[in-house]
C-alpha cells in the first residue's frame, strides 16, 4: 500500500500493529467533546514514553501538545503544527467487533480514534527522523471537534505560540473514498457551518375561526418557502451555498392555532462575504414576511465554524508527498464538502492543508459513512495516512 521510500515504508510497517492497537483501544473507550480525560491522559503518556519534549496538557480543558525538534543543521528553522481531533459522538455503536465501544451511547463514528492513533504514529516516525529535518513539529491533540469546537479555545490558549507556528497540517479519514486514495484540494475544501432560529409570535385561537388569529404556522410556512429563494434566486449559481430548515415546531392540537412557532436551520457556504450576506438576507426575509402577515419575528443567527481553506503551496507539498506514497493516479482532487471542520480556525491563522485518507473497503463490508452507527474503517488506511503526513512534514520543513 505504501509506495514511498524503503526506509519509511519499513518503519510504517513496523509500527502499524501498535498504531492499530492504539486505535482500537481508543475506539473501545470513546469520550465526548471536552470530556476526553482518559483519552488525553493516554495521549500524554504515549508522548512521554516516546521522549517528546515540552508536553502540555489541559489546554482548553483536555487538549494536549508536544514538540519534536529537528537536529539537522542549516535551513530555516520553521515550526509546523500537525493536528488530530480526539472526541467521539453521542451514537450507540452497532458494529459487532472485538473493539466495540464500551460506553453506551458514545462511539467513534467519524474516525477521530484513527486520527489520534495516526498522529501518535507520525510522532514516533518523526522522532526517529530528527536528524533529517530542520525546525520543529508541534503535535496537537484537540478536543471537541464535533462541537462546540476545541480549535478556537486552543488557539486562544496560545498553542500557535511558543514556538510560533508557521504552518499547519491535518488529515481526516474519508469513508466515501476507497482504500489507497488520498484526496487533496486547493482553496475552499469544507464549508462554513452556521445555524439560525426564527421565533414567530402570532395570536392563537380556534382552528374554526382563523380570522381572529395571526397564524404562526402559516407565517412559518411562507418563511420556509421564501428562504429557498435566498440561494436559488439571490446567490451566484457558481458560488455553492445551502439553506436548510431542519425543524418546524408549532402547536399540539389539531383544531387549535398556536400562539408561536419556531424554525431552526443550517446555512453552509464557502465565501466569508457570501456568508455574511446570507445571514443578513435570512433575517430580512423572515422579518419581512412576518411583518406583512402581522406577526412578530425574531431571528437568532449563530456563526459556527468558518470555511476550511487550504493554502496552495502547502497543498502542493501534500500532493507531491501523497503521490510518492500511493502513486499519482491515486491522488484525487477532492470534491467540495458541505460538512464543516474546526481545523478551519488553524488554517485561518496560518497557511496549511487538510487532506483526506481513503478508508472504504467494499470487499470487507466497510462501507458505512461517517456518523453512522456501523461506521468502521479499513485499518490499512492508517499506514497510508501516516506515510503521507510524514512525507508532507519533511517536505515542508526541508523545502
Amino acid at each position: 500500500m505504501v509506495a514511498t521510500g524503503t526506509g519509511l515504508r519499513n518503519d510504517v510497517d513496523e509500527i502499524l500493529p501498535g498504531v492499530i492497537a492504539d486505535r482500537r483501544f481508543l475506539h473501545e473507550h470513546p469520550e465526548l467533546g471536552f470530556q476526553e480525560v482518559e483519552t488525553s491522559r493516554f495521549v500524554a503518556e504515549r508522548l512521554a514514553a516516546m521522549g517528546v519534549e515540552d508536553i502540555r496538557t489541559g489546554i482548553a480543558k483536555t487538549g494536549v501538545t508536544g514538540l519534536v525538534r529537528g537536529q539537522r543543521e542549516g535551513g530555516a528553522a520553521k515550526t509546523l503544527l500537525i493536528r488530530a481531533d480526539m472526541d467521539a459522538l453521542p451514537i450507540q455503536e452497532e458494529n459487532d467487533v472485538e473493539y466495540r465501544s464500551k460506553h453506551d451511547g458514545v462511539m467513534h463514528a467519524c474516525g477521530h480514534d484513527a486520527h489520534t492513533a495516526m498522529l501518535l504514529g507520525v510522532t514516533r516516525l518523526l522522532l526517529d527522523r530528527r536528524d533529517d529535518f530542520t525546525g520543529t513539529v508541534k503535535v496537537l491533540f484537540q478536543p471537541a471537534e464535533e462541537g462546540p469546537g476545541g480549535a478556537k479555545p486552543m488557539i486562544e490558549a496560545g498553542v500557535l505560540e511558543d514556538p510560533k507556528v508557521d504552518a499547519a497540517l491535518g488529515m481526516h479519514m474519508a469513508q466515501a473514498a476507497p482504500l489507497g486514495q488520498i484526496g487533496v484540494r486547493t482553496g475552499p475544501a469544507m464549508a462554513a457551518s452556521d445555524r439560525f432560529e426564527i421565533l414567530i409570535q402570532g395570536k392563537g385561537g380556534h382552528g374554526a375561526r382563523p380570522q381572529a388569529t395571526v397564524d404562526p404556522i402559516m407565517v412559518g410556512s411562507q418563511i420556509v418557502v421564501a428562504l429557498q429563494t435566498v440561494v436559488s434566486r439571490e446567490t451566484d449559481p457558481t458560488v455553492p451555498a445551502v439553506v436548510t430548515v431542519g425543524a418546524f415546531l408549532a402547536g399540539q392540537a389539531f383544531n387549535v392555532i398556536p400562539d408561536t412557532a419556531t424554525l431552526r436551520g443550517t446555512v453552509r457556504s464557502f465565501d466569508n462575504d457570501e456568508r455574511q450576506r446570507l445571514a443578513e438576507r435570512i433575517e430580512a426575509v423572515a422579518k419581512g414576511i412576518g411583518g406583512a402577515m402581522r406577526a412578530e419575528v425574531e431571528v437568532q443567527y449563530h456563526f459556527g465554524y468558518p470555511p476550511t481553506v487550504n493554502d496552495a503551496g502547502m497543498t502542493d507539498i501534500v500532493r507531491r508527498a501523497a503521490a510518492g506514497v500511493v502513486g499519482t493516479e491515486n491522488v484525487i482532487e477532492e470534491d467540495l464538502h458541505m460538512g464543516a471542520e474546526d481545523m478551519s480556525y488553524f488554517l485561518e491563522a496560518v497557511p496549511g492543508s487538510f487532506f483526506f485518507v481513503g478508508s472504504k473497503n467494499d470487499e470487507k463490508g466497510l462501507v458505512w459513512g461517517h456518523h453512522h452507527p456501523r461506521f468502521d474503517i479499513d485499518e490499512a488506511a492508517l499506514s497510508t495516512g501516516m506515510a503521507t503526513m510524514v512525507e508532507s512534514a519533511l517536505g515542508y520543513l526541508n523545502g
